[in-house]
């Protein structure tokens, strides 16, 4: 399990500024709490290009897929909200 997190983490790492920003800090507090199934969802995640995940986390412009927006929602915007990014 840790060879998968540390590998995620080093997916987190992102050109725009902001979406590094939260993936790192999310991915550095949260990873160890998901269940298997929440760290492959996120991984599926970390596939969408930056500006889509911007759009979607600080626009409120859909990715086009609920599972995903679904846990964004859950957990990347909630941890940005908590964090004030």
């Amino acid at each position: 399990m840790n060879k998968e997190i540390n590998r995620i983490h080093w997916k987190c790492r992102r050109g725009m500024r902001e979406i590094d920003l939260l993936l790192r800090e999310f991915s550095k507090h949260s990873l160890e709490k998901l269940s298997d199934d929440q760290l492959s969802l996120f991984e599926e995640i970390l596939n969408y290009d930056d500006q889509s995940l911007y759009d979607f986390l600080f626009k409120q412009e859909s990715l086009g897929n609920d599972v995903h927006e679904e846990f964004i929602s859950k957990y990347l915007k909630k941890f940005k909200e908590s964090r004030n990014f």
